[in-house]
């Protein structure tokens, strides 16, 4: 596979995941945004880092 093929697709599943929460649970979404609003910037830096490699880790494991 190309990886002008694959990256839209990866894209396409990042928005499907995204929409999950606000569509089965709009109340808790709509919390959990509050609470982010009031974490400081290298709280979300560091979410941010974890979740990223979280991602790397799970691509190195799949191939």
């Amino acid at each position: 596979m190309d990886f002008w093929q694959v990256l839209p697709v990866a894209i396409a599943l990042v928005f499907i995941i995204e929409g999950m929460l606000p569509f089965i649970s709009p109340n808790r979404w709509r919390t959990m945004l509050v609470m982010v609003e009031q974490m400081d910037d290298r709280m979300i830096r560091n979410v941010g880092l974890g979740s990223m490699l979280f991602g790397v880790v799970i691509l190195y494991l799949m191939h």
